[in-house]
Parts: structure tokens; sequence; C-alpha cells
């Protein structure tokens, strides 16, 4: 090999090992490194590290960050178009960070553990009627304050909304609420 070729090839290892060292993938195993450096997206790192409140965080930053960009349609689950119906939207948001939900809401509701509305924290899944009866038929992530984001339809609104569930329409809706972190 000419001196050429080995400072190249020197240069590329060092760039690629300061990627991983950056990146927290240094110290894992080649499997593992190969295939983050396969996926492009933002959950290359592994998120198992990460406590349930920050995993919230960033499940709850996520989901903001696509206001404006999610369409609602009932029963589409479409990632690549960014057009779910609540539960898909759900399921997408929660599984770039691991956790897998199926896709229904009320599917979800049997999910992870109860808890009580006075006991929500953020991440937490709540559940919605349409309806009169206290049938689960909606879902939104708690945000924290008394707030959620859902993806919904409306006369005047299509996408992802932030709402207060103390609020006179969600109050009389709400059904329960999950904890799947």
């Amino acid at each position: 090999m000419n001196k050429p070729n080995a400072m190249k090839k020197s240069i590329v290892a060092f760039a690629c090992l300061a990627v991983f060292a950056g990146s927290g993938l240094a110290g894992t195993g080649v499997h593992q490194a190969s295939a983050a450096t396969k996926t492009v997206s933002a959950t290359a790192v592994s998120t198992s590290a990460l406590t349930a409140s920050q995993k919230a965080d960033k499940i709850i930053a996520l989901a903001q960050s696509l206001r404006g960009k999610v369409t609602y349609k009932f029963n589409v689950n479409n990632p690549s178009k960014l057009v779910f119906d609540c539960s898909s939207f759900t399921k997408y948001v929660f599984g770039k960070y691991g956790v897998s939900l199926p896709w229904s809401s009320k599917k979800q509701g049997l999910q992870g553990k109860y808890v009580s509305k006075s006991n929500l924290k953020k991440g937490d899944l709540i559940f919605l009627t349409v309806g009169s009866s206290k049938a689960i038929n909606h879902v939104g992530i708690y945000i924290g304050n008394g707030k959620f984001i859902h993806n919904t339809i409306g006369p005047h609104w299509n996408g992802l909304l932030v709402s207060d569930i103390n609020s006179a329409n969600y109050s009389k809706r709400y059904v329960t609420a999950r904890r799947v972190l």
C-alpha cells in the first residue's frame, strides 16, 4: 500500500471512530454499531438507556415537532406521508423510542398500567370517548400541566392539537389513562 492510500484510510478510520464516539456507540458490539449506522433516523442511537421521564420528554418533543405536518384520517396509518388516525399517531411516536403499541385506541387502552387522572405523568396515554358511552375511541399523549396532544379532526381543524384535559369538552369525555413508559 502506498503512503497516500494509507493516509486516506487512516483519515477515514479516524473519522469513523469520531462519529461512533460522539454518538455513544463506542464500546457497543459490531452488530449494534453496524445496525445503527444503517438507520437514518432520529432514533439510530439506542433509547434503552433513557429513563421513563427522558423518553416521555423525547416523545412529547417529537409529537410537538410534527404539529402542522401531520394530517388526521380515520383508520389510516401512513407514516411516510404523516397521515394518521389518533392511535396510529401514538403508535408512531412511541415506536420511534422503542415502545411498541398496537394500532387501535381500544387495544392501546389495555397496554401498560392503569394510572388515575390525578397521578398523570408526562408520556401517559389518555383515553377518551367520542360519544356518550364510556367506550374508548380516542387517544392522546399527556404532556403535563393538564394538557395533552392528540391527532384529531373537527369542523375547523385537522391534525395535531394540544388540548386541556380539564376543559368542559374533554373532562366529560375522559375514560382512563395508561402508563406505558
